[in-house]
């Protein structure tokens, strides 16, 4: 599990608002989606270094991430967004993250460039992290032995990061994303060292499920694509509170087809008002895949199936848990 740390952390946004300081950093640099176990050891080396430098430790992250500013809807669907990534660095203990724009502007610089305006009139970085594979600039010359060698001329060092392999596998986002489609959520947790999650503050929607009884936290995703999709056990968290839930992940075909997927939460056993409300949604098991139905009567028939049956699951796992 993550360990919470009380310290503040500095979020900035923008190359505009990157200024160069007599404080050094020590930096890391990538899209860290999902904030795997190999992000976290990373993360781990850019920690110990900037103690023993006495110095700032700071992750660089993008916004589009890259993939998906090059290719759009088609972009391999996201683990986390923003905020959440932001949250959990924080929790890990980084010092400070920058998120930059990935836009055109950004794009066209070359790798020159990019080391002297962001690494080093930008975060005046003292010592870097990134991975012997890492490649960046307009014309791609940017990579592990061009860094080094711009390091020496900028007086900063640059180390380079093992694989961490968790059964034979490279840790990768990839992966995580690869048994996610499996709904192998143990397997996931395995790989993030965590549970997969889903964060977010509960909108305002249709107010549909409220009128077929069964009420419904919607958070928007904010992707055209989620890792998941279909109907699921879940627990809530809401205000160090945790419930039972059933949640679907998907675009609703049948009461109309959304563009893109919304997570919708019905909480077994709960009364109250959540507009508003932050909540964490922990994925426990798949009990189907989201299909569209010819009448709300039969929508409404399988809700309430599908909230029968994760009940009966948790009663289940509830006995698995006392016999061991």
């Amino acid at each position: 599990m993550l360990a919470a740390k009380q310290s503040e952390m500095t979020f900035i946004r923008g190359l505009h608002n990157l200024h160069s300081s007599d404080q050094r950093t020590v930096v890391t640099i990538g899209s860290f989606d999902g904030v795997h176990l190999g992000h976290q050891a990373i993360l781990e080396q850019v920690k110990l270094k900037a103690k023993a430098l006495n110095v700032p430790s700071v992750v660089m992250v993008f916004e589009p991430q890259p993939q998906e500013f090059f290719s759009g809807e088609k972009a391999p669907a996201r683990l986390m967004r923003l905020r959440e990534k932001v949250e959990t660095l924080r929790e890990l203990g980084i010092d400070q993250v920058v998120c930059l724009q990935f836009n055109s502007a950004l794009r066209s610089l070359t790798a020159e460039e990019f080391v002297s305006r962001v690494l080093v009139n930008g975060l005046s970085t003292r010592y870097l992290i990134v991975g012997d594979d890492f490649r960046f600039g307009c014309d791609r010359s940017g990579d592990f032995a061009m860094l080094r060698k711009a390091g020496k001329h900028h007086d900063f060092e640059v180390q380079d990061t093992d694989t961490l392999e968790v059964g034979g596998q490279r840790v990768s986002s990839t992966l995580v994303r690869q048994v996610l489609n499996q709904s192998d959520f143990e397997g996931a947790s395995l790989l993030l060292g965590r549970p997969f999650t889903i964060r977010g503050c509960v909108v305002y929607g249709q107010q549909l499920g409220k009128k077929l009884g069964f009420p419904t936290a919607n958070v928007q995703l904010n992707r055209y694509s989620a890792p998941i999709s279909g109907v699921f056990a879940v627990l809530v968290t809401i205000d160090s509170e945790i419930y039972q839930g059933a949640a679907n992940v998907g675009i609703r075909p049948t009461v109309g087809g959304l563009v893109k997927p919304i997570l919708e939460v019905h909480l077994l056993d709960f009364r109250g008002d959540l507009y508003g409300h932050r909540i964490e949604v922990e994925f426990k098991h798949k009990i189907r895949e989201e299909k569209k139905f010819t009448t709300l009567d039969s929508l409404v028939e399988n809700i309430r199936r599908d909230v029968n049956n994760i009940r009966t699951w948790f009663s289940q796992q509830k006995n698995i848990e006392n016999k061991a």
